[in-house]
């Protein structure tokens, strides 16, 4: 299937007629028609049905029209800003994340970013540390926030903050003992569940430097999964502490008991990378930090 396949598609769906879709697509009718023929049979169901010199969309139809609508949008802001790129008008700036920083310091810079700049394209990608450390080698990110720290050369890492931990208990239900003791005795939801080293590695080795071990009854791979299983009594979590700014009736955060229980917000960028902007922001990174 080619990107022209679902242009021509979402055309022919929005005048439901051949020949007129033909007319605004500057084509002939019978190429037309061969290209909507072979986007069903690649896809293996019948998009129209035939009506008189007309045609009405199957259920199947409409659902893609749906579809690629959203995408065709999508692509075309991309292109947009793709050509803005090219012509200089924009710079592209591109950010990492694991989805627990959107509770701290993200949003603000993305803010500053935004507001400092106009000239700046911010574009946000939701990956853990391991996968942002590739992005920025790749050059598909200029900027990394993650919780976990990596050793590796053409990485630079600044640990912006260390926010305690707290747990997250079922909302209504007796506390337990609020230390590294009593959470590992608890059924623990361990996440990320994958892929690893992550978050999940950090908790584990906290407990292990206390000689003790967690006794994972679930493992999630989102956060907001994890907490709902936090909610339904499957057992309990630690989280960081920012995370208390998602309010849930369901589920409450506990202080704990364990000195040196925290999880860093670590900050990555690439070696070498004299970007003027990217200095600027990791200036302001570090002093929000401070």
């Amino acid at each position: 299937m080619e990107l022209r396949h679902l242009r021509y598609f979402s055309v022919v769906a929005q005048e439901l007629n051949v020949t007129r879709a033909a007319e605004r697509l500057h084509m002939a009718q019978p190429p037309l028609s061969r290209q909507i023929r072979q986007l069903e049979e690649e896809v293996g169901v019948s998009l129209f049905d035939r009506v008189g010199r007309g045609l009405r969309l199957t259920e199947a139809g409409r659902f893609l029209l749906e579809q690629t609508t959203q995408m065709t949008q999508r692509l075309e802001e991309t292109i947009e800003s793709t050509r803005r790129i090219g012509r200089q008008d924009k710079r592209w700036f591109g950010i990492g994340f694991v989805p627990s920083v959107l509770y701290g310091v993200l949003p603000e810079l993305i803010r500053e970013l935004r507001g400092a700049a106009q000239q700046v394209e911010v574009g946000l990608a939701e990956m853990i540390t391991v996968e942002q450390v590739e992005a920025l080698k790749s050059g598909r990110i200029d900027l990394g926030f993650g919780r976990i720290a990596i050793n590796d050369p053409a990485i630079r890492q600044e640990v912006v903050m260390a926010e305690p931990l707290v747990a997250a208990l079922p909302a209504g239900e007796p506390l337990p003992a609020l230390t590294p003791q009593g959470l590992a005795a608890c059924p623990f939801i361990l996440y990320p569940a994958r892929p690893r080293p992550s978050y999940a590695d950090h908790l584990l080795s906290l407990f292990r430097s206390q000689g003790l071990q967690l006794r994972v009854v679930q493992e999630a791979n989102e956060l907001q999964t994890a907490l709902g299983l936090v909610a339904a009594g499957v057992g309990i979590t630690l989280v960081p502490a920012s995370i208390e700014r998602l309010h849930r009736d369901d589920v409450r955060y506990c202080p704990i008991d364990a000195p040196g229980f925290v999880s860093p917000v670590i900050m990555s960028y690439r070696v070498g990378d004299t970007s003027r902007f990217l200095a600027q922001a990791v200036d302001w990174v570090m002093r929000q930090g401070q």
